[in-house]
C-alpha cells in the first residue's frame, strides 16, 4: 500500500475533475447515500477548500493485484541474486494469467521454451496444462500460472537449495496479492518447495492442504504425464477435487 497527504491544490485538483464530470456537489451526510426525494446538495467550488494543516490526513491508496504484482516484476528486475543469472538463461520467466483468478498452477521452474518466450509453460507440457485448465470448464487466460523459480536451470536440472531460497519469497508475494481460492502444485519438486516436506508426490496427491488462505492441490506434472500417460486418471481426480473448491461458496468450509 502507498501512503499520500492531501493538500488543498490536489484537492481542489479533485473537485475539478468531478465538475467535469457532471457532479454537482459532495457531502460527508449519512443521508447522502439515502434515496430520499427531498435531499439537497451544496455546490462546492475548488476555492471554497479551506484547509487548516490540522485538516490534512494520510490517506492510503490500494492497489490492483495486476499493480501489485507489477510491482513485484520490477523489484525482481534484471535478477542477479542467485548463481542461475550466470548458467545460460536468456530472460525472466514471471507468471502470467488473471491477476485475480481463483485458480493458480505451480511448476518447477522455466525451461527451454519459456526460457525463450519469457511465460511459462508454453511448451508440450504447457499445451497439455491447456487441455487439463479446459477440462474443468476455464480457459487459460482464467488462471494464474508461475514457477517456484523464475530463471531456468542449466539443462533443466532441479533448482539448487540457494535458488529457491532467493526466488521463492517472489512465488510467495504473487500468491499472496492473487489470493487465490486455489492452488494447483504441479509436479514433485514444487509440491516439496510449497508444502516444506520431502513426501513425493505419489504420497501427497490426492490429499487437500490449507496453504496461504489458499487450499492446496498437489498432483503431477504435466511433463511427467508425457512420460506416463497412463497416470492421467489420477490427475483427473485431482481436477475434480479442484472443481469442486471451486465451486465451494466462501461459508461451506
Amino acid at each position: 500500500m502507498l501512503r499520500f497527504l492531501v493538500d488543498r491544490s490536489l484537492l481542489a485538483e479533485h473537485l475539478r475533475f468531478y465538475q467535469e464530470l457532471g457532479v454537482t456537489g459532495v457531502s460527508g451526510d449519512p443521508q447522502w447515500r439515502a434515496r430520499a426525494a427531498d435531499r439537497r446538495f451544496v455546490r462546492l467550488q475548488p476555492d471554497d477548500v479551506q484547509l487548516q494543516p490540522d485538516d490534512v490526513q494520510p490517506v492510503t491508496l490500494i492497489r490492483t493485484p495486476a499493480e501489485a504484482l507489477r510491482d513485484i516484476r520490477e523489484e525482481i528486475g534484471d535478477c542477479t541474486r542467485c548463481k542461475l543469472h550466470t548458467l545460460g538463461r536468456t530472460q525472466i520467466v514471471f507468471g502470467v494469467g488473471n491477476p485475480s483468478a481463483d485458480l493458480m498452477f505451480v511448476g518447477e521452474a522455466p525451461g527451454a521454451d519459456e526460457d525463450i518466450h519469457g511465460i511459462p509453460f508454453v511448451g508440450r507440457a504447457g499445451q497439455l496444462l491447456t487441455k487439463i485448465i479446459e477440462a474443468i470448464g476455464l480457459k487459460r487466460d482464467d488462471v494464474y500460472i508461475a514457477n517456484v523459480i523464475k530463471c531456468r536451470p542449466p539443462g533443466n536440472r532441479n533448482p539448487d537449495p540457494d535458488e529457491v531460497d532467493q526466488c521463492e519469497p517472489f512465488l510467495f508475494q504473487q500468491i499472496d496479492r492473487i489470493h487465490p481460492k486455489v492452488v494447483v502444485a504441479l509436479g514433485t519438486f514444487a509440491a516439496k518447495a510449497l508444502l516444506k516436506t520431502q513426501d513425493p508426490i505419489s504420497r501427497l496427491r490426492g490429499r487437500i492442504y490449507d496453504y496461504r488462505g489458499a487450499k492446496l492441490v498437489p498432483t503431477f506434472h504435466p511433463a511427467f504425464l508425457l512420460r506416463s500417460p497412463d497416470r492421467k486418471r489420477d490427475v483427473w481426480e485431482d481436477m475434480k477435487k479442484v472443481r469442486a473448491l471451486l465451486a465451494e461458496s466462501p461459508g461451506d468450509d
